[in-house]
């Protein structure tokens, strides 16, 4: 019995005894003529399943791999964003600590600008005072220096008189 002898013969055409004279038991489906083309079916179908499952492994390993470096670029990129920022706010310290350094300072030559200020209106009304109190002491001293004159005058006047008398 060949293979076409089993494909061409109904199922009820085919003997149910072994040549012995047995009954055969089980893979009655083997003598159905669809058997090969549903076998050759699951067959491509499983291939095509493993196929599809070893591909969507690859995937999802790759995807895994991209899902760690994105990861782990993300880590990096908050790393540096909080070095960032620190050094934006330490800098932001700096500045406010230089500002009221300056502020101070600015406050402190102020307050300084304005005792000298002071000093020198005080030294200037001084001055304007001894102006005057020089002018006073020069028309005084003119006043003196005529009296002093006319007092000495009279003075060697009168030695002069007193020595032409002793003489």
């Amino acid at each position: 019995m060949t293979f076409d002898d089993l494909k061409m013969k109904p199922r009820k055409d085919q003997p149910d005894q072994k040549l012995n004279g047995e009954k055969a038991k089980g893979l009655h489906f083997l003598s159905s003529p669809w058997w090969c083309p549903a076998a050759i079916t699951l067959g491509i179908l499983c291939t095509g399943l493993l196929v599809t499952i070893i591909m969507l492994g690859m995937k999802l390993f790759q995807v895994s791999d991209l899902l760690q470096q994105h990861q782990a670029n993300l880590t990096h990129q908050e790393t540096i964003l909080e070095g960032q920022i620190l050094a934006q706010q330490q800098a932001e310290n700096a500045s406010q600590k230089s500002q009221k350094e300056l502020k101070e300072m600015i406050e402190t030559l102020a307050w300084k600008l304005d005792e000298k200020s002071k000093k020198q209106m005080e030294l200037h009304q001084q001055n304007l005072n001894l102006q005057e109190a020089l002018k006073k002491v020069e028309n005084f001293s003119a006043v003196f220096a005529e009296n002093c004159i006319l007092v000495a005058f009279s003075i060697c006047q009168k030695k002069a008189i007193l020595l032409k008398a002793q003489g």
